[in-house]
Parts: structure tokens; sequence; C-alpha cells
């Protein structure tokens, strides 16, 4: 099946994570752009992707792509994509898709004309006048982006951020992704000790300690491309079988958390044990004012609550002053942070040493990172604030 690509969105700001994970899988032809990662297709590929990615949303395999500027178009676009490399006589194929910035904006129309191809290519090479799609599903999905149509099926099914651990999460939990990526923006190490003084759900503290022990997100999961004919079962028993061979639970990673809710800590406890991890992550009920460690080093990393989301902006800039007072301030420690909030490094008492553009679903925020304490410790802490 040469010629198809892999398409991996994901959100924004997160694209050069997506490809250097790619990269790492073994892709070829690995290209970004915004929103989104594409490479090379191969069943291998489709299924190693799922299993592994810790930030792209989903695994989608790209039919291709044309220019549409009318109904026309569009019909006789993806009628002529190769439909039945992958779509046989029985098989369920539901459309969705989006449309931005185009002449064709009204996604149910554009969803029927989609439809009405693949049925009309599909009469065309089996002489059937009806389809009973009650076989494997190939859920079809387009984007008509700026007048030009790409067209994929979903590999994935479930979105990839659904890890299955946290079937039930606190009132603003952060995605999935998002933490992943915050874990290895702050480079978490293998054996490192990671804190959490606003845990939630526990999200933050399980991303870090899969990254850490290399635990694939995906491996304990299934996926809608695992029904396909085009992928034999026994590569996704292969490829589960080496993202096991490369988990490391004995590197002496160590992951604490905290909430002011018991609930939350409750829940957290629950997610935690969902996902394999009670050996290596604990967590307490504790206000964030009393947050302390004699460790000789630590990773602070953590989602405080947003005043646009639990509560009102002054409140929550109280948190972020009590959060710059708390940390440890001494080399061997740093501090990643997201927020929306445009004062934050004032309120926290300092200004990041990197400081990164991320979306939290519709959210705009930056993640500000600390390390450098002993440069700057001898004024109090603050640097050019």
């Amino acid at each position: 099946m040469a010629g198809f690509r892999l398409v991996a969105p994901c959100l924004l700001g997160l694209e050069g994570l997506v490809a250097e994970e790619l990269r790492d899988m073994g892709a070829q032809e690995v290209a970004a752009e915004n929103g989104r990662v594409s490479c090379a297709y191969s069943p291998e590929m489709t299924a190693r992707a799922n299993i592994r990615s810790r930030y792209a949303e989903r695994v989608l395999v790209e039919l291709g792509h044309f220019e549409a500027k009318s109904f026309e178009a569009l019909f006789q676009g993806v009628k002529a994509l190769p439909w039945t490399a992958f779509l046989s006589r029985n098989d369920a194929f539901p459309v969705r898709g989006r449309c931005l910035s185009s002449a064709l904006m009204s996604v149910p129309d554009c969803q029927s004309i989609v439809k009405k191809a693949v049925v009309e290519a599909m009469r065309q090479r089996w002489d059937m006048e009806r389809f009973p799609e009650d076989g494997p599903k190939y859920q079809i999905q387009f984007l008509l982006m700026r007048d030009t149509v790409s067209v994929m099926l979903d590999a994935s099914g479930a979105a990839l951020h659904k890890r299955g651990y946290r079937k039930n999460s606190t009132e603003a939990p952060i995605k999935e992704t998002l933490a992943a990526a915050m874990a290895k923006l702050a480079r978490v190490r293998p054996d490192g000790t990671v804190f959490d003084p606003f845990c939630g759900s526990g999200t933050m503290l399980i991303e870090a300690a899969m990254l850490a022990m290399h635990v694939a997100p995906g491996v304990r999961r299934h996926f809608a491309a695992e029904q396909w004919r085009q992928i034999p079962g026994g590569v996704w028993e292969a490829e589960r079988a080496a993202a096991r061979a490369l988990e490391n639970r004995e590197s002496g990673f160590r992951a604490f958390g905290a909430d002011i809710d018991p609930e939350a800590v409750e829940l957290a406890r629950e997610n935690i044990r969902k996902a394999g991890l009670s050996k290596w992550i604990e967590v307490e009920t504790r206000d964030v004012r009393d947050f302390q460690s004699d460790a000789p080093y630590g990773c602070v990393l953590t989602n405080p609550p947003y005043g646009e989301r639990l509560l009102d902006r002054e409140t929550a800039a109280e948190l972020y002053r009590v959060l710059g007072r708390v940390v440890p301030k001494r080399r061997g420690w740093s501090c990643t942070v997201i927020s929306p909030e445009e004062r934050f490094e004032s309120i926290f008492g300092q200004k990041a040493d990197k400081k990164r553009k991320l979306y939290n679903g519709m959210i705009r925020c930056d993640v500000y990172q600390y390390f450098r304490w002993a440069e700057h410790s001898g004024n109090g802490g603050k640097r050019g604030v």
C-alpha cells in the first residue's frame, strides 16, 4: 500500500513532540504541520503509533487529498480515491468531518456527498445496490480546509488521550496528552522524583510515571484498526510485546501528589490503581501551603486551578503566590507549571527560565519552567520581575 500516509492530529503546540516520537519509533518521511504530523504508512507503524504515542490525539490513514470548491468536485474527488484497498462489501463506513475557511461550509451536506461518493465507488467495484455495513468499522473522516479536502480512515477509534485509567475525573482535568507533553518538557527522569501539589484526579502523576518508566500509554487498550484485514492480528501482538519490552519499572522513579479536596485524592488513588502504578505513586490530602520536601532533588509538575474554570481569578492568583513561596529553590529542583494567567511570573515571584505556549482544550496557556535557581538566588530568587 505504497503512497498512503499516516496522520496524527495533536493539540496546537505539540507538533514537534509528536514528530520526534514518531521518528523515535522508526517512522519514515515525517512532516509536521499546524495541529498534525504525518509519516509514511505501514501496518506496523499504524499499530506502533497507536500503542506508543503519548502526544497525538489519533492515528488516521490518509487516502488522498484534492481541491474541492463545489459539491461536484467533492463527489468526484472522493469517488476517485482507492477505497477498495481498504473497504470490502460488508464493511461499515460512517462519515464525519470538519469544514474550515472553505467554499463548502455545510458539514452535513459534505458528509452526505462523501457517503454517496464512497457508495458509488463501491457499487462499481462490487456490483451491488445496497451494502449491509455489518462488518468491521472503517470510520471515514474528512477535513475541508481552505478548499483542500483530506480524506482519512480513523485507525484509533476512541481518541488516544483515553488511556483507560481515567474513567472518572475532577471537574477540570488536564488532558492526558497535554500532561504527557508537560512531563516530557520537564525532562522527567527514569530515576526522578515528581511532586504535584494540585494533583486532582492524578493525571499529571500517572503520565509522568509512564514516561519515566517507558510504559506505552496504549498498551492495555484496543483500537479500531485491530479489526481491519489490512493489519493482521500478529502485527498488534508483536507491537504490544515490543512496547512491553521497553518498560523499566525498576528505575527508581517515585511520584507524590496532594490535593486539598479529599474526594479528588480518593479519585486519584483509584485512577493510579487502574493504571497499575500504585507502587510508584503516593497521594494525600494536603493544602499547598503545607508543601515541603527535604529531598535533594525533585521536579514539581503541576496544573493549578485556573481562574477561568474552578476559582475566581484572584483566588487562583493567591495559589500561584503560595506555590512560588513553597517550591524548593535549590540546585537539583525544577518546577513546571501550566497556566492561562498572563501575570503568572510576577505573581509566582520569578521570571521563568523557559516559557512555551500550549492549549489546554480551547484555553490558551503557557508552560512556565524554572530550573536555574542557583543562578539568581542572590536577588531573593527573583530575576527580571
